[in-house]
């Protein structure tokens, strides 16, 4: 039977709805994966900040973990936990994942404790604050640009090897303008990779997912920004920071 025009137009007319009805649907699903993923990275900031003050107000604790040999345990741990949740998170529970990130945020918050006593409390807030908005102004370009970012990945993970490489090395050299260079092109590298990273775990989204997989994948990719935001602040904080 052939369709007269306003039958027509009623099917396609409906047939937009529910491409739009779709649509709206994933774009819902996506921002609450998203919301996720970034209430994860705040609580894991909060958690670091919080165990860092704390410990750096004991000062037997301080001398404990930074006069022995402790501190290169404490220093090592969370990159052990970065691994192993990276390769085990397919076997975790959800609930599993979400506590080895807190006691990552945790661990992390320990290693960092010595910047409470190396830089002044004005210096602290104030880089955090320069972290806080060159991190969010990254993100959202990441989130939303149309451009591909994905040609940026194997470049800025050359520039974050050659960062660890150079870091290694100035551990034995002591070398003031190595550490200058060295902070410099890390801002520069964290601050590219906050855009890639965030616009990697947006396309990791998919809504099919179930509720177990997206709150894994949400772990991952607060991980990811997490670290994205401790190394930008602490080679911002290198560059600019006041010592004590």
């Amino acid at each position: 039977m052939a369709l007269g025009p306003n039958n027509k137009f009623q099917l396609r007319t409906g047939t937009m709805t529910t491409a739009q009805a779709h649509d709206a649907q994933i774009d819902l699903g996506l921002r609450e994966y998203m919301l996720r993923v970034y209430n994860y990275m705040c609580i894991g900031l909060a958690m670091t900040g919080a165990v860092a003050f704390a410990a750096s107000t004991s000062m037997e604790l301080m001398q404990t973990i930074h006069g022995t040999g402790l501190k290169w345990i404490i220093m090592l741990a969370p990159l052990g936990f970065v691994f192993f949740l990276s390769a085990r998170i397919h076997a975790m529970s959800a609930s599993t994942a979400q506590t080895v990130f807190w006691v990552y945020s945790a661990l992390m918050g320990l290693s960092l404790s010595y910047i409470f006593l190396a830089y002044t409390g004005t210096t602290i807030t104030r880089v955090f604050f320069i972290t806080a908005a060159t991190f969010a102004g990254m993100s959202l370009y990441g989130y939303t640009t149309k451009r591909d970012l994905s040609g940026m990945g194997s470049f800025l993970f050359m520039g974050l090897i050659g960062i660890i490489i150079a870091s290694i090395v100035n551990m034995f050299l002591a070398s003031s303008a190595l550490h200058f260079v060295i902070s410099v092109i890390g801002v520069l590298v964290f601050v590219g990779l906050t855009a890639y990273d965030t616009q990697s775990i947006k396309s990791m989204y998919l809504q099919t997912d179930s509720g177990e997989i997206h709150q894994k994948k949400a772990i991952m990719g607060a991980l990811r920004l997490y670290l994205d935001f401790i190394n930008l602040f602490i080679m911002l904080l290198s560059i600019f920071g006041n010592r004590e």
